[in-house]
């Protein structure tokens, strides 16, 4: 089964958030960028095109920034999947920023966002499945994909996320009583979300913030082990868990 089998359509459009520094990755990145470090024999940013040409995903946006030369000449090598790219040479736009930058590349249908840093292992039924059946947009803004807490490499501190029964994400950063889900760093939303909010540099974590006060802010829960790969040692803590 795939996530177009559940009851909504999975996107045929993604935005690949791939323009960071990578400045924890060091000295991984000193010439290269992050997205292009190799974990199992695999660029990052490949490991997350492969998922999303599973998942149906036709176009994939990828902004750059860092080593984009680079970037670019990586990226036409692919012939699976459409790649379009979001040029920020000029200045790095963060989460909210970068995908507002986008927003003409996009269209007006829901899209997926996802992380390049952010990959997993087994689990019963594959994370974008669980994700693409739980989107509801009749009742969604924005779907996160959230891990439990002590199930994957890379949650740390105590920001994360509470979910009622119903799904709907609060937002906190508090120590006490601990986030039980964490972020994996890839969601479905609605690009319109980031219409008129503003034209330069910004965190998208404000506008969950504001959604989750209105109800329109959920999360799908997936029982794959969760890796964030964010520096030198959780890429070879990846790497083994991803060997054979």
């Amino acid at each position: 089964m795939s996530p177009r089998d559940g009851p909504q359509s999975f996107p045929k459009t993604a935005m690949v958030m791939a323009a960071g520094l990578g400045t924890r990755m060091r000295p991984l990145t000193d010439h290269r960028p992050k997205p292009l470090v190799e974990v199992a024999g695999r660029a990052l940013v490949d490991h997350v095109l492969d998922r999303m040409v599973e998942a149906g995903v036709e176009t994939a946006v990828v902004n750059i920034h860092h080593f984009a030369d680079q970037m670019v000449a990586h990226l036409a090598r692919r012939d699976d999947i459409r790649i379009k790219i979001s040029d920020e040479r000029a200045a790095l736009l963060d989460s909210g920023g970068g995908i507002a930058h986008a927003r003409r590349l996009l269209g007006d249908d829901p899209i997926l966002v996802a992380n390049i840093d952010s990959l997993w292992a087994g689990g019963t039924t594959p994370p974008l499945q669980t994700l693409g059946q739980a989107w509801d947009p009749e009742i969604m803004d924005v779907l996160l994909l959230l891990v439990p807490r002590g199930q994957g490499l890379g949650f740390e501190g105590p920001q994360g996320f509470f979910r009622d029964a119903a799904g709907r994400l609060t937002h906190s950063a508090q120590a006490e009583p601990p986030t039980p889900f964490a972020n994996v760093g890839f969601q479905i939303l609605k690009p319109q979300i980031l219409d008129g909010v503003r034209d330069d540099a910004f965190s998208i974590v404000p506008i969950w913030q504001k959604l989750a006060a209105q109800g329109r802010l959920h999360g799908a829960v997936m029982d794959a082990f969760w890796m964030h790969v964010g520096d030198p040692a959780a890429r070879e803590a990846a790497e083994a868990k991803l060997t054979p």
